[in-house]
């Protein structure tokens, strides 16, 4: 019987949190960058959802294009360190201003440890990419023409 309630709370506490899970999703799927923040954190630590840092990359992407400034420096983070995208230090600059724009403080103290490690070229065309997304509003930050050449 013991075995039996153990099991039975094991598999309640599971499906409770499988919901939660579920209706984060809902949400941050609905647009809510607060969610879709706590969702990238899920994925790049492995609570509430399994480990993954390309699941990680895209919610915190997508709570950084309307604004969210903490998701912002999390992105440069990650292009700064190369978790879960390729290592690019001009998009780590882009995404550390976005920040520093909304006063993150972090993001200007890591600003000016990343702008050593960059040539003139790379911050050149990294202030040229953050001044063409913060204009528009976090709506062009698309970066295939950047990467490739190929405009939208």
């Amino acid at each position: 019987m013991r075995y039996v309630l153990i099991v039975s709370a094991f598999l309640t506490l599971q499906n409770a949190a499988a919901s939660g899970f579920d209706e984060t999703v809902a949400l941050a799927k609905q647009g809510d960058a607060e969610v879709q923040h706590n969702l990238g954190g899920m994925y790049t630590h492995g609570e509430g959802a399994p480990e993954n840092d390309a699941e990680a990359f895209k919610w915190y992407r997508k709570a950084a294009e309307p604004g969210d400034a903490l998701a912002q420096s999390v992105l440069g983070h990650k292009y700064y360190l190369g978790d879960g995208v390729p290592e690019n230090y001009v998009k780590a600059h882009v995404w550390w201003s976005m920040a520093k724009t909304q006063g993150h403080e972090n993001s200007k103290k890591v600003l000016e440890i990343l702008k050593p490690n960059m040539t003139k070229q790379q911050i050149s065309e990294a202030q040229t990419l953050a001044t063409k997304c913060y204009e528009s509003g976090y709506k062009d930050c698309d970066w295939l023409e950047y990467q490739y050449g190929v405009k939208k």
